[in-house]
């Protein structure tokens, strides 16, 4: 049999008959077999862009989910000119900020007992330039830190939690106004993951809880008009499959699919994304015989491996498990709609005798060239087209994490704030925080960063520290926030000649 690559890397066999309808709506599909333009409902996730003026202008009021923001302006035309160009230039800002690319995101775990303030975790992803931060559950003392920071949030609702609003709606409601609504829109929450990694789990009651819960989240959310802007999914492991190689021929398992196929079709309705949690690791781990090292920490001189039935070849094992995945979704009639997003993936710097390959050096090495990767914007050999976004794993070192050694040592930053190995970031001076900017614990260390709370801050608490500019993505942020003055400035003084005429 010979594939084809087609749409969203779907692997379609080549024929001369009539093109199959693939997706969630083929019995709603004209019959000539024609392509319907989805609704903006039924888009993916990442077309619905965040940062996009639509998406922000689409918050609600969120002292009444029942009402909306209406904004008029009764102006002379001249003046509805100026405020247009004033609103373009800040919206070409905020599109350059979310861009079309993918950005680099961050797990921020917190199951340890020694872990700096939320303030300083800020700082330190910035040091990252990391623009979107997956929580596993919704700790508002870290999204009350982060307001105003431009940062996505993707938030979790407990394990726990799932059964709970399977059976009750109203527990949901009760979620989104505790959880959600108060951080809005200083905080930009852009997704909700409920649960983690459910389907591979020995408990029939969570399988059989996890769409409901999924559906009644998403209802409490269209009720406060926000299903627009925050999505709402779960993340898998990459046990969901039944075999992952070659990628095109990766199948979900069969004893999963009476809930993964519902749980898709919810995903294409709702436009929300499929995450997976992959790590190349574990399977490096399992084998160091076999599995080639290069090829797992993404080196250019792996010799790479090849899909004899789509002739496309993988210079990484992460692309491959992802297309693995993509092909499952496909094989469902999924994959036009449903975007893939890695939702967890790592190297510990630190392992037991047995846990080959976790060292520092292969660390550095695995999220060194992972996030050159991710700021290249490349997608996967099926899909080289779609940038790939990607959460690594994680932010700090967490000491309470149960399981071998390695479970405790996935942090970029040691829980005083210095790189826990070298990824080209250099450790933020943040005063208080012991070991930052590699000094003596009181922020005087001579260090390139950032300081918290003293010399000459900018509007978000901010300041440079010794040395100047530290960071391409400082510098970035700094043009960002004065483009955001002058066009805030001019919408004010349009405003202004407004009210006074």
């Amino acid at each position: 049999m010979s594939l084809a690559i087609g749409e969203r890397g779907c692997a379609t066999q080549i024929s001369t008959g009539p093109p199959l309808l693939d997706g969630p709506d083929r019995s709603e599909q004209p019959a000539n077999g024609t392509f319907r333009e989805p609704t903006q409902e039924q888009l993916p996730y990442k077309a619905r862009d965040s940062h996009s003026p639509s998406a922000v202008s689409s918050l609600p009021a969120l002292s009444d989910c029942s009402t909306t923001f209406v904004f008029r302006l009764a102006a002379p035309m001249a003046l509805r000119h100026l405020l247009a160009v004033a609103v373009t230039v800040l919206a070409l800002d905020m599109a350059a900020a979310g861009g079309g690319s993918a950005a680099l995101g961050v797990n921020y775990g917190q199951v340890a007992d020694n872990l700096p303030s939320p303030q300083a975790a800020a700082v330190l992803l910035r040091a990252l330039n990391a623009t979107k931060v997956k929580l596993y559950d919704a700790d508002a003392r870290v999204l009350s830190a982060f307001a105003g920071s431009g940062v996505d949030f993707t938030v979790g609702l407990p394990d726990n939690m799932v059964p709970r609003l399977a059976s009750d709606p109203s527990a949901a409601a009760t979620w989104v106004r505790s959880n959600i609504l108060p951080h809005l829109p200083a905080t930009s929450i852009t997704a909700v993951t409920v649960g983690n990694e459910v389907l591979t789990g020995s408990d029939a009651t969570m399988l059989r809880s996890l769409l409901p819960a999924m559906q009644s989240l998403h209802a409490a959310l269209a009720a406060c008009n926000l299903t627009s802007r925050i999505a709402v999914t779960t993340a898998h492991s990459l046990a969901v499959l039944s075999s992952s190689f070659p990628p095109s021929s990766a199948a979900f398992r069969h004893d999963l699919l009476p809930y993964i196929t519902p749980l898709l079709a919810f995903l294409a309705k709702t436009g929300s994304p499929f995450l997976v949690n992959a790590y190349p690791y574990f399977a490096y781990k399992a084998d160091p015989g076999t599995v080639d090292l290069d090829y797992v920490l993404f080196e250019p001189s792996a010799a790479a491996v090849a899909d004899s039935a789509t002739g496309l070849r993988y210079g990484n094992m992460l692309h491959a498990q992802v297309d693995a995945v993509r092909a499952a979704i496909c094989a469902a009639d999924y994959g036009r709609a449903v975007e893939i997003r890695v939702s967890e993936t790592g190297w510990p710097s630190q392992g037991d005798g047995d846990e080959a390959g976790a060292t520092p050096q292969n660390a550095a090495r695995y999220n060194g060239n992972l996030m050159r990767l991710v700021a290249q914007g490349k997608g996967t050999p099926a899909a080289p087209g779609e940038p790939l976004q990607v959460y690594v794993f994680a932010l700090f070192n967490e000491d309470q994490k149960p399981g071998p050694a390695s479970e405790r040592h996935y942090g970029l930053f040691k829980p005083d704030g210095t790189p826990a190995y070298d990824v080209g970031v250099k450790a933020p001076t943040i005063k208080g925080l012991k070991g930052s900017g590699n000094g003596d614990g009181n922020g005087t260390g001579s260090g390139v960063g950032m300081v918290v709370g003293e010399g000459p801050a900018g509007a978000d608490g901010f300041a440079v520290g010794p040395g100047g500019l530290y960071t391409i993505s400082d510098a970035t942020h700094k043009v960002r926030r004065w483009r955001w003055t002058e066009s805030l400035a001019a919408m004010a003084a349009v405003l202004a000649m407004v009210s006074w005429s």
